[in-house]
């Protein structure tokens, strides 16, 4: 999937907040870093402020996002490579990832193997988002079957990415010092019409949306765009609240 820097940052700031949220949680002074997954280079610039001396690298697959990065950053590695297969040159100190591993699959493989790649005592720092029973992601299946495009669509439709979270202390206590997993919900407050819909085309919907055109496309998002008006309604002060679940995990290998 093609990924459009400027959609996905509209809502930089509440993108933003978990991921600080994450990283205030970390403990240490990790002398090489990797930033997995790390888009437009926006949390990297965190992890960059809070360990200046720290070897930083992010790893992303899509040149658009990491040319926004590059101008952002220019002291930072940035390597365009897949984070599915990713393998680091030497054993990191710190893996951090926010809001992307979801988009990969068999979690029970790929955690594992990423907390065995860290240095002796170092950390695996992840959050994912585990909002996709909510209205905002179960309205796209919805439009999805309701529509001309639903052969075409379907096959895209999938069980959500992200398990319990207990599950993923059974797959990683095996290989953990110490293993914290928490969820928070957070009340985001989203200016701007159809702000719902246009916070999950610049992620989840736009997978849908690249396999449309012209006013088949248009009406896609018109059909989206009403079923989510009465599940998120806009408000009298122009604001729409988004209720959105998220999983974090931090591990320290022992």
């Amino acid at each position: 999937m093609s990924w459009n820097p400027d959609q996905y940052l509209r809502f930089a700031e509440p993108r933003l907040r978990p991921a600080a949220d994450l990283l205030a949680r970390i403990s240490g002074e990790p002398g090489a870093i990797v930033d997995l997954g790390c888009g437009a280079g926006n949390v990297t610039r965190l992890l960059a402020e809070r360990w200046p001396r720290a070897r930083l690298q992010g790893v992303d697959d899509s040149a658009a996002m990491l040319g926004q990065a590059r101008a952002a950053l220019p002291g930072v590695d940035w390597q365009c490579r897949s984070i599915a297969h990713w393998q680091p040159d030497a054993a990191p100190d710190l893996i951090y990832s926010n809001a992307a591993l979801h988009w990969l699959p068999d979690h029970a493989r790929l955690l594992p193997r990423l907390a065995s790649l860290l240095a002796p005592g170092g950390t695996l720092a992840l959050q994912m988002p585990r909002n996709f029973l909510a209205p905002s992601h179960t309205m796209i299946a919805d439009t999805v079957r309701a529509g001309p495009w639903r052969t075409r669509l379907e096959p895209l439709l999938a069980a959500p990415p992200v398990a319990e979270p207990a599950a993923y202390y059974d797959w990683l206590l095996p290989q953990a010092a110490a293993l914290d997993i928490w969820e928070s919900e957070y009340l985001q407050v989203l200016q701007g019409p159809d702000a719902v819909k246009e916070w999950t085309k610049g992620t989840w919907l736009k997978q849908f949306l690249d396999r449309l055109e012209g006013a088949e496309r248009d009406d896609f998002e018109a059909d989206y765009a009403r079923r989510l008006a009465g599940a998120y309604p806009r408000r009298a002060d122009g604001s729409t609240l988004f209720p959105f679940r998220r999983l974090f995990i931090v591990l320290r290998r022992g």
